[in-house]
């Protein structure tokens, strides 16, 4: 619980519902690149049971789900995976907002804290710099 004082986008209680409860996971970068960490993250979310939607400017199919060019075009999901450049991560946050998630979630060095607390105010779930594949091991 320390941890949440020092990082506000780091509340554990909060990572563990996502991880734990979340069922539908959209990753905002996810193209057909296997080299590609937001690859491996969703395919570790995949294989743990949640139903992941590829975001990509492709379209491609990717871990046999079809692609999406836009948050918009999936819908309301309970994550919002952002695995983007830091300085795209608040677009890729205002459309989250405006597709419904429930929250957010940015990887390891996508910062941005502006984008953070807009999402919070307007309700979402938070956490930033945290990988889920690092988090998931921690709750075992």
């Amino acid at each position: 619980m320390a941890d949440a004082l020092v990082d506000p986008f780091a509340d554990q209680d909060v990572i563990r519902r996502l991880l734990n409860e979340s069922r539908t996971w959209a990753f905002v970068g996810l193209g057909d690149n296997p080299e590609r960490e937001v690859y491996n993250q969703a395919r570790l979310l995949q294989q743990r049971g949640k139903k992941i939607f590829p975001v990509h400017p492709s379209g491609a199919t990717v871990l046999g789900e079809p692609g999406h060019t836009s948050l918009k075009d999936v819908g309301p999901v309970d994550v919002v995976g952002v695995y983007r450049r830091a300085e795209f991560a608040g677009e890729a946050v205002a459309e989250a907002i405006a597709a419904g998630a429930k929250a957010v979630w940015l990887p390891l060095d996508v910062i941005d804290e502006a984008a953070a607390r807009r999402a919070q105010e307007a309700g979402l779930d938070v956490v930033m710099n945290r990988c889920p594949a690092v988090e998931w091991a921690l709750r075992r």
